[in-house]
Parts: structure tokens; sequence; C-alpha cells
């Protein structure tokens, strides 16, 4: 018998070695044990290599702006693990958390004794909890499903969507995925259900291509960035970003965001789209201010977050090739005349010289080290990997931590990146300083 939050959790982790074993047949079974709670919902389907966080946060910032209970499900947390189950941006309770894995327990346990279909796994097992939740405790106006890895076979596909939504397509996971960006495009376009639309704000041919072959299957309309609806960069500052966004469902009009970066603009434009979307076919009441000031509120952890001033600390979850350039970029728009000391751990399943090859444009020194979780490479091994003139390593990190801040001069910054694993016990760090 489970008795307490710690105990729930552990439960949860317990089934970390099942690993990923893609597929939906699991989710499908234990889901009917309980009578389908995930029809009861209604749900926004993001996918996307990137930027499926933000979106998803920008979203429910209008949402909850304009009166609506907005439910999130998110991977991975940075601070605690309820952080993944959310109402209106508050995860769920340690209390509530303990009654739910009691209430899905006996579910999950019958799986392997009914079925041949082996034990689910813990992702299986977290997706299944935040439908339950959803729909027979928290009962919210809306959902935002983020998926997983990849969406065709990811378990939050089993939701049929008001909307789809596929942030970009770039190299991560390959070992799952495809090694082309084509095979994982085909992924990520399995989210897309009959009659569904799609808004994506991918831009490659190749990949828009996929995209729209399965939609045409599928008879789902797509609306596409750069065509359908577009923005134009404004202006950078320390406050963020400024952008006019014009589309086909509505005039052009001029936005800001507190979340730095060209990317965040893209981001944002997405969940604006997708906002006048459920305005104009949904009937949802959201005013013009709600959609500014829900953008403007919006903040997401670890995202090009400052966690010092003095001495400038900023750390990001890049965590794969198209990350680090948008890491890089932002960094060269906001910091030009900085020098800048990088604090790096990834793990070893990634890209890892290709993320590091746009670090280096960017950065004057680098220090390797390693966190604690199973996947991460040895600071050593990152070390030998790299090519760059100035670096170092330290298999310990939180001691690299305090040498670093100790050592920053005022025309330097530290930048410290490589996973959001790796971010979440930075954080950790920083709040106990």
């Amino acid at each position: 018998m489970i008795n307490t939050y710690e105990e729930a959790v552990e439960w949860i982790h317990s089934f970390m070695p099942f690993g990923i074993k893609p597929g939906l047949k699991r989710m499908e079974w234990m889901l009917n044990k309980v009578d389908n709670p995930h029809r009861r919902l209604k749900t926004i389907h993001v996918a996307g290599t990137n930027g499926k966080g933000s979106t998803v946060n920008y979203m429910r910032s209008i949402l909850q702006t304009a009166g609506y209970e907005v439910a999130t499900f998110t991977s991975p947390y940075i601070e605690t693990f309820n952080e993944r189950i959310s109402i209106n941006g508050e995860p769920i309770p340690n209390d509530e958390l303990l009654q739910l894995v009691q209430d899905v327990k006996p579910i999950v346990d019958s799986v392997e004794v009914e079925t041949d279909l082996g034990s689910p796994t813990e992702f299986e097992i977290i997706t299944f909890m935040a439908m339950f939740y959803f729909a027979n405790v928290s009962k919210p106006d809306i959902v935002l499903f983020e998926t997983g890895l990849g969406g065709r076979l990811d378990s939050t596909n089993v939701i049929y969507p008001m909307l789809s939504l596929i942030t970009n397509v770039s190299y991560d996971h390959m070992n799952i995925l495809g090694n082309e960006l084509t095979d994982i495009a085909k992924e990520k376009a399995g989210i897309i259900k009959n009659g569904v639309p799609l808004i994506t704000t991918e831009t490659k041919e190749e990949v828009l291509d996929v995209f729209l072959r399965i939609a045409k299957e599928k008879k789902a309309k797509v609306y596409k960035y750069g065509i359908d609806f577009n923005s134009t960069h404004q202006n950078s500052s320390n406050d963020g970003e400024t952008f006019t966004l014009k589309a086909s469902l509505f005039p052009a009009k001029e936005y800001k965001i507190s979340m730095k970066g060209e990317h965040q603009v893209r981001n944002a434009s997405l969940a604006i789209m997708a906002i006048n979307y459920l305005r104009v076919y949904y009937s949802l009441l959201i005013e013009e201010e709600d959609i500014k000031r829900g953008l403007l509120e919006a903040s997401w952890i670890g995202r090009f977050e400052t966690v010092s001033t003095n001495p400038l600390v900023i750390i990001d979850g890049a965590h794969n090739e198209e990350g680090m350039k948008s890491l890089t970029t932002t960094l060269k728009k906001h910091y030009p005349s900085k020098k800048k000391i990088a604090v790096f751990a990834a793990n070893k399943d990634k890209e890892i010289n290709e993320m590091l090859r746009h670090l280096y444009t960017e950065i004057d020194h680098i220090t390797f080290t390693i966190f604690p979780f199973h996947r991460a490479a040895s600071a050593k091994e990152l070390f030998e990997t790299s090519v760059f003139h100035s670096k170092d390593y330290n298999e310990d990190y939180q001691e690299t931590l305090q040498k670093r801040i100790a050592s920053i001069s005022e025309d330097e910054m530290l930048i410290v990146t490589g996973s959001l694993y790796f971010i979440s016990e930075i954080r950790k760090y920083f709040k106990k300083m």
C-alpha cells in the first residue's frame, strides 16, 4: 500500500527501467478500464522538437487571463515532479497526487496480469494519471497536452483534440524517430487527426511536404507560418521581444513577450494563431487585451532564465542542435559585448558535437561537468570529445558552479546549458544560495 507522497513518486519512478516502448495499446487498455476519461476532455495537442513547453505556456497564460480553467501536461519537470500535471500553472498538490496514485495503481498493476502487452512505461503511467485526474477531479475548461517524444506512437496520442500544433522538426531522438528529417516529420505528423486542423511554425519544405501529405489523407486543414500567418520581429530589449503578427484570421497587431529570443517570437505567434482559431471556430470569449496581457505575463523556467544578475548567470535547457542554435542567437543579440563562460552537461544519447559546434561560436571558455542522472555523459567524456581551444572539466557540478561564480568578472557572464535535467539540478542549487 502506498501511504505517502514520497512513496507515490517512488512508485511512478520505479517504472523508469522499462524505458521507452512506443505504442498506444497499453494506454488504450488502461483508459478503457476507467471508461475512457480522455474522451470527456476538450484538448489541444502540441508536438515538435523544440518550443512545445513555451507554446503551451503562452496559450495557458492567455486562456487563464481570459478566465478559463486550463490544465497542462508537460515534460520534463524542472523543480518538482508535480509540475507535469498542472491546473492554471499550479502543480497538482501532494495529497491529490498521492490519492491519484492510489486510484490508478490497481489498473496499472493489472496490465501485466490481464494482458500480454507488458508493463506500462513511466511516461504512460504519468499520462494515464493526468487524463484520469483532469477528467474526474479537476475538470478544467481546456487541456493542453504536450507530447513526450515524437507523436504517432506517443502515449498522449489517444486524444482527439480540437486543434493540433507542431512547432518544428529538427534532429533529436534519432534512435527512436529515425535519422532523416522526413522520418522525424512523419512521426510528429502522427498527431494529425481526421478533420482536425493543424497549425505549424515549421518552414522547411521537405518537412512541410510530409505534413501536407498526411493532412490531405486526414482531410485536415493546415495553417502554415509564412503563408497563413507571419510575424515580423521589431525589437529586442532587456524586457523581452516586440513583434507584429498578421494572419488570415485576424489583422496585423503588435505584441510583446517577456521571454527572450527570436525563437520565442515564433512560439508566441503559434500560440496567438491557435488562440484566434479557438475564438473564431469555437467561440471562446477571449479579448485582444487578454492575449496581450497573457503573452507578457507568460514565463517558462529554465529557458534563457536569468538566475543571478551579479554576477550575470543565465541557464537554458537547450538539449539538441536546434535548441543550441536558438540559445547562441539570443546570446549574440542580447549580450554582444560580454565575454561568455559556459558550464555544459548533457545526456550521452544526444548529438553532443552538433550541439557544441553552435555553442563554440559564442563562448570564450567551456567547463564540462556531470549531473546525477542515469543517462548523463561523464565530464571527462565530454572534455575528450570537445575540440574547443579553451576548456576544462570537473566531475562535481556544484564545485564547478562555486568556482565559476566566484571568478566571474564584470565584463563576463556565465551560461549553464546542455540538458533540461541538468537545469533542474542547477535551479535547486541557486535556490539554496
